[in-house]
């Protein structure tokens, strides 16, 4: 075990407590498919018995005195709220003086009163998937009947708004609703949403073995584009277009997890998002049944770290497997990326996106670089402004008012 790796940071393990089940039926879902790498096991949801496992070990792991459990899916509403108060019940009995959060993933659909008083009285911070306007969310988040889900999504927020639930906002750009930058931005401040992490979807159809058809990061090319992935154009144009009118009139009022993260790096501290870290590998998963994998995006057997009824969260996050799975995300950087300006800034982005050959014909560059590119160019400025102003222990947000009056 690296120690210095071990200690450096918090460790996470996101955890499946459905599975890949969900009532919806998202086109771009890269999560749905993962029940067939368990089509041995007809109801795919966390027993009693393991969730007790994974909360008094994942506690146990944890170096600081804070503890963040994060539930996820599929959809995670698909357990009941008794469930959810077993949980809250172990993580009490575990604790052992620690301070404990939870937050959850949800498609807000499944929303009732008695879910959102739960939430409220709890303390969980509920992130809800939400693609924008009507237009927008409906062209792709669909019900298994195909129907749209866009109005049960908003009954859903305003309930968690009734009960004074916090939540944000996890809205996925595709290559539909990146061409309308401003209407999409503008559709969340209208539903006083100041919590917001845009998260490009790039995914490529292939033929495997075990079953899957979603290639994994850092193999193969472009060959299996889907449809529905962003373009590199697409994303530089609609972070640019959505920093320019938040940097003159947001900062500080409404916080967008990609602009915050390029501001930490740019000032040398740990960014928030993982993406633009310098290395990853402290996120794990769960799976139900107990499977440990490196990360959410890399659900696959070549990345499975072992099972939980045979090894502890201890020995899976951070085995010499994990801590090279975290490596190779710098280490595999090809020569342009390695040579360029920003790369303090990007880290070659998520390893799940880069399967495209650099300038030099080295593989490894990100499918989204030219975007990143664009958007670390136009944002330097501005950056390199908040970054002085931080320094001098001012505000950036006071500053920027005033300069753009």
């Amino acid at each position: 075990m690296t120690t210095s790796f071990a200690f450096a940071r918090p460790m996470y393990v996101m955890l499946k407590p459905a599975g890949s089940l969900c009532n919806l039926r998202c086109k771009y879902c890269y999560y749905l498919e993962k029940n067939k790498l368990y089509n041995n096991t007809r109801k795919q949801v966390l027993s009693d018995e393991l969730l007790e496992k994974f909360i008094k070990e994942y506690i146990e792991a944890q170096t600081t005195p804070e503890v963040l459990f994060t539930w996820h899916g599929g959809e995670t509403l698909m357990r009941p709220i008794s469930f959810y108060r077993r949980a809250l019940e172990l993580q009490r009995t575990y604790a052992r003086g620690r301070a404990i959060d939870n937050s959850i993933q949800t498609n807000a659909t499944l929303l009732t009163d008695e879910w959102c008083r739960f939430f409220k009285e709890n303390n969980f911070l509920v992130g809800v998937s939400i693609d924008g306007p009507q237009e927008f969310h409906d062209e792709y988040r669909r019900t298994a009947g195909g129907g749209p889900t866009f109005r049960q999504v908003m009954r859903g927020i305003d309930l968690l708004n009734k009960h004074g639930v916090e939540w944000n906002a996890l809205a996925v750009v595709n290559d539909f609703n990146a061409d309308y930058p401003l209407e999409f931005y503008h559709f969340f401040k209208s539903i006083d949403c100041h919590y917001i992490q845009f998260t490009p979807v790039v995914e490529r159809a292939v033929e495997r073995t075990d079953g899957l058809t979603l290639a994994p990061g850092m193999q193969g090319d472009a060959a299996g584009l889907t449809d529905f992935s962003v373009t590199p154009e697409q994303w530089g144009n609609f972070l640019c277009t959505i920093f320019d009118e938040w940097v003159r009139h947001d900062v500080g009022e409404y916080f967008i997890q990609i602009f915050d993260s390029t501001l930490a790096n740019w000032v040398g501290q740990a960014p928030g998002l993982c993406t633009l870290a310098k290395e990853c590998g402290h996120a794990g998963v769960m799976e139900f049944n107990g499977d440990v994998y490196s990360c959410d995006h890399f659900v696959y057997p070549e990345h499975r770290l072992g099972n939980l009824h045979d090894k502890t969260i201890t020995e899976m996050m951070y085995s010499e497997q994990q801590n090279e799975f975290a490596r190779l995300k710098h280490r595999r950087l090809p020569q342009q990326c390695r040579e360029c300006e920003f790369q303090f800034a990007c880290h070659g982005e998520c390893p799940k996106n880069r399967f495209m050959t650099d300038k030099y014909g080295h593989y490894g560059l990100n499918y989204l670089c030219k975007g990143y590119y664009q958007f670390f160019q136009h944002a330097a400025p501005y950056m390199d402004f908040m970054k002085k102003e931080l320094e001098q222990q001012r505000p950036p947000a006071n500053v920027m008012h005033q300069i753009f009056v």
